[in-house]
């Protein structure tokens, strides 16, 4: 039945094949990063989360741009239905630590309620086989402070499974969904692979 479920919201979701190269079933890359919880640094390992249920890997381009910001704000105000599907959240971007140090404890956005994981050299980029886009030089957030990472990943959603399977990616690069609604897709899948 679980099963079912899942695979009548993946083909609901996923009408178009998806951007990123990582498809559904695949094995997702394991990581260790630099994270920042409500301001505070530790190490996010995708391996210890997984222990715990399906975590949910968002990508976005950069802290404090429009987009990003409307979708930490909608996995905060969405957390606890996560935690009650048994999910995990973890956001990453090619920000410094110090910018998500900031932008995890911002109460507008993340609101310390979910860490965000810092790639500036893009390595987990890379692992997900995703596109990194290049900034227009001079770029600034909406605080007004100029965007100094030289590149921003693609906007893409993971799924994935205890046993680190992919269950469902979302990409805004091709299936034109909306930052709010890589939240809500997500909760869905995690809501349904928990039944």
């Amino acid at each position: 039945m679980k099963r079912l479920l899942i695979g009548a919201l993946l083909s609901s979701a996923l009408v178009l094949p998806s951007f990123a190269a990582l498809e559904n079933g695949a094995q997702a890359p394991d990581f260790s990063a630099p994270a920042s919880l409500d301001g505070e640094e530790f190490t996010f390992s995708l391996k210890d989360a997984l222990q715990k249920g399906p975590v949910v890997v968002y990508f976005y381009p950069a802290a404090y741009t429009r987009g990003c910001n409307i979708e930490a704000h909608t996995f905060a105000v969405n957390k606890e239905n996560f935690d009650a599907a048994g999910a995990t959240i973890i956001g990453v971007s090619r920000d410094s630590i110090a910018r998500l140090n900031e932008f995890s404890a911002d109460p507008e956005y993340c609101a310390g309620k979910f860490p965000v994981a810092s790639d500036a050299d893009g390595t987990i980029t890379k692992s997900y086989d995703l596109n990194s886009l290049t900034p227009p030089s001079g770029i600034k957030d909406t605080r007004g402070r100029e965007i100094t990472h030289t590149e921003l990943t693609e906007r893409t959603t993971y799924v994935i499974a205890p046993d680190s399977s992919v269950i469902a990616t979302f990409s805004s690069a091709d299936d034109g969904i909306s930052p709010t609604d890589h939240v809500d897709k997500s909760l869905e899948v995690v809501k349904a692979f928990g039944k």
